[in-house]
């Protein structure tokens, strides 16, 4: 049966669809998720990782330095879907929204789970950037967050939320 009538000029790949079932509602798939979380945690990891080495080669406090590297985690992690969907062509603003839709609690949440670890660890605020401490301690943050976060966004994904946005746009 020719199906070429249904649609207007552009190919239908049906494989795609398959390939993108556990995307939105339903239930999402935990390599789908994980997929996400992993998303986020790159920028989340690059933004962080850069304010931390920028506060310490500056000297600053622990406080200032945390609200640096947070804030830097939340711009590379919105900035990785935000590129994204605008390779996909959305405008400025609509991409903005669905950058924002799209990280905004699972960042939030990896956010919180890895400065927590941070915190509580002895000695890790006050470690300099040689030191062991301060790269266990973060990446153990990172390797916590993955865990923490996996299933809040398989959660969100599956009710069409969270990152199941940005997957109408590639």
């Amino acid at each position: 049966m020719d199906h070429s009538s249904h649609h207007t000029g552009t190919a239908h790949d049906h494989a795609e669809h398959r390939a993108h079932r556990g995307h939105g509602l339903g239930n999402a798939s935990w390599g789908t998720a994980a997929k996400a979380t992993l998303h986020c945690l790159t920028g989340c990891a690059i933004g962080e990782i850069l304010g931390m080495a920028i506060g310490t080669t500056l000297m600053w406090g622990n406080i200032q330095t945390m609200i640096l590297a947070i804030t830097l985690a939340f711009v590379f992690g919105y900035s990785f879907t935000l590129f994204a969907v605008r390779r996909a062509g959305l405008g400025w603003k609509s991409a903005v929204k669905v950058a924002l839709a799209a990280d905004t609690v699972s960042i939030a949440v990896m956010e919180l789970v890895d400065n927590g670890i941070i915190a509580l660890t002895p000695g890790a605020m006050d470690a300099e950037l040689s030191d062991a401490l301060f790269w266990t301690a973060l990446l153990g943050g990172f390797a916590v967050a993955f865990v923490i976060t996996t299933p809040v966004n398989k959660w969100m994904i599956g009710r069409g939320k969270g990152h199941a946005v940005v997957h109408a746009y590639h």
